[in-house]
């Protein structure tokens, strides 16, 4: 059904979808993504770099440069770096999630964002659907807890928050929160220090 460049699942697992820019990817996004495996017990988790983000001016590095970066910085044998928002048309994140979970009809699929996300979801595209589709692990990052649970979204989404143990074997709409490290690392600061060269 999936050709190359598709990535493989098995029946009934469940995949963590992270997605963004990660331009470029880093140290935290590694943390994050570690830790949604260990504590959403996920079989996967893919992350979809995007051609671009629809909430940011500046057009991002090349797509295959990102990627690229990305595979450097992940290595995790239940870790895909995908271009799958490129090879499936889709800009919105709504629209990905749909898609996926239309090409991938077996597979059950967790959104996964940092807090920093979560305290502005309200202002993304269809948001509400995005919460019916899929169940979302929220992962803290640095000084984003409270805002994050005091956000719009999260004061609308309170009655379907659930614990972390259980978040990947409920139907949506489901979110749970989880504090980890903190980590400093941002794309926004590694690209304005000049770190990033592409």
């Amino acid at each position: 059904m999936n050709g190359p460049g598709w990535p493989m699942t098995g029946a009934d697992q469940v995949i963590g979808l992270l997605g963004g820019s990660f331009d470029p990817a880093h140290a935290g996004h590694v943390a994050i993504t570690r830790a949604a495996l260990r504590r959403f017990g996920l079989a996967q988790v893919w992350w979809l770099v995007s051609p671009g983000n629809p909430l940011k001016p500046d057009a991002p590095a090349a797509l295959q440069t990102r990627l690229e970066a990305a595979r450097r910085v992940m290595g995790h044998p239940r870790v895909r770096i995908t271009d799958l928002e490129s090879r499936l048309g889709t800009r919105l994140t709504v629209e990905t999630i749909a898609a996926l979970q239309a090409r991938y009809h077996r597979t059950r699929f967790v959104w996964l964002m940092g807090a920093d996300n979560l305290a502005q979801f309200h202002r993304w595209d269809r948001w509400q659907e995005i919460a019916s589709r899929v169940p979302m692990g929220v992962l803290a990052r640095p000084g984003d807890r409270i805002r994050a649970l005091r956000s719009p979204a999260a004061r609308a989404l309170s009655c379907y928050r659930v614990s972390p143990g259980i978040l990947a074997s409920v139907d949506a709409p489901a979110w749970s929160f989880v504090n980890i490290p903190m980590r400093q690392e941002s794309s926004s600061a590694l690209r304005a220090a000049g770190t990033w060269k592409h």
